[in-house]
């Protein structure tokens, strides 16, 4: 039996499948996935448009999404793989949730947390990294803003 181990790589993208469903939809590409012993148990991607609610970004939907399928508020156990560097109110939900790591990919400049806050905005026991496939994310994001101007959205 051959075991196989998932890389931070494969989980982003996982996260970019879900950003490139927000971009078809006309919403901000960011796509997130929560991953429990090497299994997703959440995916999601943002939802503003769709529910007239600035607060669904991909995050919150991956967060509610996995604390339902766990049964529980708390995700120590897990790792969320987000497209995009979370806004400092999706590092605040992601620091109630205690989330276990936060693996993101592109920098946000604009609303991301690091602007605002250290990654001390996370639980103190959330191990961060970021620059995963952060070319990727960052050009579909390009992309979509592009063509929002453009009017082709």
């Amino acid at each position: 039996m051959k075991l196989t181990v998932f890389s931070d790589e494969h989980f982003m993208e996982q996260a970019l499948k879900e950003a490139r469903k927000a971009f078809e939809a006309g919403e901000v590409p960011v796509g997130a996935v929560v991953v429990c012993r090497e299994r997703i148990i959440a995916r999601a991607h943002n939802l503003t448009e769709r529910l007239n609610d600035v607060t669904a970004h991909a995050e919150m939907q991956a967060i509610t999404a996995a604390a339902d399928f766990l049964g529980g508020k708390y995700l120590a156990d897990c790792t969320l793989y987000v497209t995009l560097e979370p806004c400092i109110m999706c590092a605040g939900a992601l620091q109630w949730a205690q989330v276990g790591k936060v693996v993101y990919g592109a920098d946000d400049e604009k609303r991301g947390f690091s602007r605002y806050a250290s990654a001390g905005v996370f639980h103190p026991k959330t191990r961060l990294v970021k620059g995963i496939r952060a070319e990727e994310a960052a050009g579909l994001m390009t992309e979509f803003f592009r063509k929002k101007r453009k009017g082709s959205l």
